[in-house]
């Protein structure tokens, strides 16, 4: 039996069932050129309200496993989910030198099988895409937790990711300004510039600074540790946590979640990979966004009140985001 690489959509049934009866397997094949031309905010920010709903109603999320390559310091992960009408997995890479080779950092490959037959129907390149699809998790929990005024925005972390969160937010919400927190002040100054030439009004700032004048507070690193101080979290902030996505990850005070309503994208991983692992409470507190969306949890009920929003990513983003590049593809 041959397989045979195809990038060409067409009619997919007509084609597959063609070529089953005569050996051949078509994988159709979407380049990272090809999604990174097709990807926007809006489709990714529809694709992660569906996989949000999706993670509490019928999907099926399988345990991630993280993993690392020859050398230890690179690292890959494989996300999983199905649902009864799709499945499949996500690779995510971070390989640390690729930044001498000229190469990003962070890549990702997305597969979606045919359901009648097993195979992989679909490999989908989505280096960048998964830089929207990360952003787009933490706008939609944006759109139902944060304050309707919320205009000034705190993002620690200066890196390629810090950059979308920022731009899906602004969607959501009326950013007039943004302050940056950078550990490297060559790297915040060029981020700051780079959100200054998108029109928003952006300083680099310290990170007690930052957190006292922000409505919202999102987390964009690789910490270890916390980065603020919880006393630094005013009333009626909206806080979240996109970097924690590995065991040992911390960006949020603990003493945080004593102040606040708990909210992620996956309960049962965000207390094992995400920020919420370091929670000492009574985990029946943390609320998945998903019962949010579908009123099954009212969310914020008060202008005081702090939220938290841990995204530690899950496969459906991705398979959501795949099936929105698919139905795109000309």
């Amino acid at each position: 039996m041959r397989h045979v690489l195809s990038d060409s959509v067409g009619d997919v049934q007509r084609l597959n069932t063609i070529f089953t009866e005569i050996g051949v397997i078509v994988i159709h094949f979407m380049s990272e050129q090809e999604s990174a031309a097709l990807v926007s905010h809006e489709m990714a920010y529809a694709a992660a309200r569906e996989a949000l709903i999706a993670a509490v109603d019928d999907a099926v999320l399988f345990p991630a496993v993280i993993a690392h390559g020859s050398k230890q310091t690179n690292r890959f992960s494989i996300k999983s989910a199905a649902t009864g009408s799709f499945a499949g997995l996500k690779v995510g890479s971070f390989w640390t030198d690729n930044d001498a080779l000229g190469l990003p950092r962070h890549n990702s490959l997305i597969l979606l099988f045919d359901q009648q037959v097993g195979r992989i129907d679909w490999v989908i390149e989505a280096g960048l895409v998964n830089a929207y699809r990360t952003a787009a998790a933490d706008a939609v929990a944006a759109d139902m937790l944060a304050r309707h005024d919320a205009s000034t925005l705190a993002i620690f972390g200066a890196g390629n990711q810090a950059f979308y969160e920022v731009m899906a937010l602004r969607r959501v919400r009326p950013i007039t300004e943004v302050l940056v927190v950078a550990r490297d002040a060559d790297k915040g100054a060029a981020f700051v510039a780079r959100l200054q030439e998108q029109g928003l009004a952006a300083a680099r700032a310290g990170a007690e600074e930052a957190c006292r004048r922000a409505d919202m507070v999102v987390t964009a690193t690789p910490a270890r540790a916390p980065l603020f101080d919880a006393s630094w979290i005013g009333p009626g902030t909206h806080v979240a946590s996109m970097g924690s996505d590995a065991a040992g990850k911390q960006e949020l005070p603990p003493a945080l979640f004593e102040q606040a309503s708990l909210y992620c994208d996956l309960p049962a991983q965000s207390v094992i990979m995400g920020d919420f692992q370091h929670f000492a409470g009574d985990r029946s507190a943390i609320v998945a966004i998903g019962d949010v969306l579908q009123g099954r949890d009212p969310g914020r009920t008060s202008a005081d009140q702090i939220t938290i929003f841990d995204s530690s990513g899950i496969a459906l983003q991705d398979l959501c985001i795949a099936r929105h590049l698919i139905a795109m593809k000309p």
